[in-house]
């Protein structure tokens, strides 16, 4: 097992950065909090005034209405990848972000 123990916050973990170094993470910028469930994130988009959209069951799909912009993302949380998060990110430029997932906590 190779690494670096970090201790943070009061907290010691093992990082391998070579495992993680493209590891992205969705950051909500608003509050600086780390997206790191659907439920979330739903919640996020449904204040943003984007809505449950249910065409697709194999999909978690969010449309805003008055418009032709449609998310949708696999339901299987760690099937969300950053190619998911930055369709998130074009379409709401100021409440979201992509981020290194190392980086995260700085």
């Amino acid at each position: 097992m190779s690494g670096v123990w970090v201790f943070k916050n009061g907290v010691v973990r093992l990082e391998n950065p070579a495992s993680s170094k493209n590891h992205k993470a969705l950051l909500y910028i608003p509050s600086k909090e780390v997206i790191t469930s659907y439920s979330s994130l739903e919640g996020k988009l449904l204040s943003l005034g984007w809505e449950r959209y249910y065409d697709d069951p194999t999909l978690l799909q969010f449309h805003k209405r008055n418009s032709l912009n449609l998310i949708s993302i696999p339901k299987d949380f760690s099937s969300f990848n950053s190619m998911h998060m930055y369709d998130i990110v074009i379409k709401n430029r100021e409440a979201f972000k992509v981020i290194d997932a190392i980086n995260q906590d700085n």
